[in-house]
């Protein structure tokens, strides 16, 4: 490793290091200390377990707003090191974690390390072939095994990326129906106060038309919520 690398090292080092002080300083870190010990007594092998123990390894803390971003950590085995934390971050937007702070992130780690850039185009497809975990929380996953949890993130079949595109494309149809619905019955609305009654006729039957499809999408919205709930339920 040259010295241009090493220093890039030391500044991304440098930078978090800044960042997680001035975070601890205008938050009430007690909080977090005491959600840190209740993970460590969870069972061995839980997610949760590993979290507080990675934390304890590397001499750190639970930080406010970071809780799913260590449990990432730990779930996805990236060591808490700059590299291994621009690694994660690249691995994420492979995910679809779309966000401002992975971008910056990422886009600062890369600018510094560009001998790393072949390790992260691999982190960032490992990222697009896995299961999304961008919503996954600690409250939610610190209690699963995390040998389990790591097979369903990396063993995320083509059937599942093909259910989870239909959910979306379902998912744009019905929020489709709902505007298009709502938009057919506001259109109708003032002519049911006409006195003509072929107007009142007619915007009546397309009113009503307006009401099922709108109907039709929310009543699909609600489905998808139902589905997703079961799928989080049967995953924990």
């Amino acid at each position: 490793m040259n010295k241009l690398q090493t220093l890039a090292r030391k500044i991304i080092k440098s930078t978090f290091h800044l960042s997680v002080c001035a975070i601890e300083k205008f938050h009430d870190i007690d909080v977090y200390d005491q959600k840190c010990r209740k993970l460590e007594e969870l069972p061995e092998g839980t997610l949760g377990k590993d979290v507080a123990k990675c934390l304890k390894k590397n001499n750190l803390r639970l930080v406010p707003h970071y809780e799913s971003h260590d449990l990432k950590h730990v779930l996805l085995d990236y060591k808490m090191t700059p590299v291994d934390e621009i690694r994660l971050q690249a691995f994420m937007i492979g995910n679809r974690n779309y966000t401002i702070p992975s971008f910056a992130i990422f886009i600062f780690g890369a600018f510094l390390l560009p001998d790393l850039w072949a390790t992260f185009y691999t982190d960032f497809k490992n990222g697009r072939k896995a299961k999304p975990i961008k919503n996954w929380t600690i409250e939610e996953f610190a209690s699963c095994p995390t040998s389990t949890l790591r097979q369903i993130v990396f063993n995320y079949s083509t059937k599942q990326k093909t259910e989870i595109n239909m959910k979306s494309l379902i998912k744009f149809g019905a929020y489709t129906a709902i505007i298009l619905g709502a938009f057919g019955m506001m259109f109708c609305l003032p002519f049911l106060f006409s006195s003509n009654l072929t107007d009142l006729v007619g915007a009546g039957f397309a009113f009503i038309g307006g009401a099922i499809i709108a109907s039709s999408g929310l009543l699909t919205l609600s489905n998808i919520t139902s589905i997703r709930k079961q799928v989080r339920t049967s995953i924990v």
